[in-house]
């Protein structure tokens, strides 16, 4: 089983810094809608959207 390591800080409210073994990232928003950008390059949107849509994610 590999060892993993992820932490992340609350730099601001809706601010987070992600630090992982290969990569940094920055995430903005909350809980129910965030973008996060990555050292690595990838891009993502995430959202709760309501009714029957659930949870949607896109990367690049």
């Amino acid at each position: 089983m590999p060892v993993t390591f992820r932490k992340s800080f609350r730099i601001l409210p809706g601010v987070r810094i992600n630090v992982n073994r290969k990569s940094l990232s920055l995430t903005l928003g909350r809980k129910g809608a965030h973008r996060t950008w990555s050292t690595t390059g990838r891009r993502t949107t995430s959202a709760d959207l309501p009714g029957p849509f659930g949870y949607r994610h896109t990367g690049r």
